[in-house]
């Protein structure tokens, strides 16, 4: 999208009733997804894929009940899948596709853990920016939103 039209995206609300809707028709699935970075290190840390070993991802899970907030789901979603801790620092975008709605954050990132739910099943590792573009190439979304995060070199 260019920079100066305008964006329908706008930055979602985080209320309860928002995510679970009040119809009776059926929602795509609200997706929470934390880009972590070590800004000064010029680096985002990818996962491998439970589903595509060969591939990588960003930290990303579906949103729970017990999540207070989308954000707090994509900082869960981080801690589950690659071991990390952070702090949101900003929202990047939403995306809606037909099966899900994607919500993207920059997590910045003030810990590693040692142990974590998914350690073994999944792969971490610290990338450029670069690298993280080529490695997450083969999902559009991801692409998507790391080229609207702040940190993305244009």
């Amino acid at each position: 999208m260019d920079q100066g039209r305008s964006s329908s995206i706008t930055r979602p609300t985080t209320t309860t009733s928002h995510i679970m809707g009040k119809s009776d028709t059926p929602r795509p699935r609200i997706v929470c997804c934390a880009i972590p970075v070590a800004r000064a290190a010029g680096k985002v840390l990818v996962v491998s894929s439970r589903k595509h070993q060969d591939r990588w991802v960003f930290p990303k899970g579906g949103w729970e009940a017990s999540d207070r907030t989308l954000e707090a789901a994509a900082q869960r979603e981080a801690v589950e899948e690659a071991g990390v801790v952070g702090t949101i620092s900003r929202y990047v975008m939403t995306i809606p596709t037909t099966k899900s709605t994607y919500h993207f954050y920059e997590l910045d990132v003030t810990g590693l853990l040692d142990s974590w739910p998914e350690q073994h099943e999944r792969r971490r590792e610290w990338v450029d920016y670069a690298e993280a573009y080529r490695r997450c190439g083969w999902k559009p979304e991801l692409i998507q939103a790391l080229t609207r995060a702040s940190f993305f070199q244009r």
